[in-house]
């Protein structure tokens, strides 16, 4: 094997593992932990404030540097936060302004409650057949549409 076609299968090979790292990233959600914390546009707490964000709510995680993870909102905005304001506990935000939660994963099944636009709903099981077992923090779960809420 020539030293060019070297080089070229060390690139090609490069590009898919950073490929596969960013899918596997694209993934990976977590949740704001118990307190609030504040959104920064770099990573450190010298970076401008941008955002606080409230207790629960679900962030993807986009990449973890030293104390300081990046991570992307509901509304695609990305932003620094300290990893230790992360939980792995799972929440979803609805993104509909009606969104229907049934007692099984089907259209026909009885409808068990509703979620605001916005309300934060505990991941139970991860998306089967395009809908999600949730959990409403008074304790009524039941299925949503996976296309209905945000952080699955």
């Amino acid at each position: 094997m020539r030293a060019s076609d070297m080089i070229m299968a060390s690139i090609v090979a490069s590009v898919l593992a950073f490929g596969a790292i960013n899918v596997a990233h694209a993934l990976d959600f977590k949740a704001v932990g118990a307190a609030p914390v504040i959104f920064y546009d770099a990573p450190s707490e010298k970076g401008r404030r941008v955002a606080i964000a409230p207790r629960g709510m679900p962030v993807e995680v986009v990449l973890t540097y030293g104390d300081w993870t990046k991570v992307r909102d509901a509304s695609g905005d990305l932003s620094w936060v300290q990893t230790a304001g992360l939980s792995g506990s799972r929440t979803l935000q609805v993104k509909v302004a009606n969104a229907k939660i049934r007692a099984t994963p089907s259209d026909t099944a009885p409808q068990v409650f509703s979620a605001d636009k916005g309300v934060l709903l505990e991941l139970v099981e991860p998306v089967v057949s395009g809908w999600v077992k949730v959990r409403h923090r008074d304790g009524q779960s039941g299925y949503v549409k996976a296309t209905e809420v945000w952080g699955s």
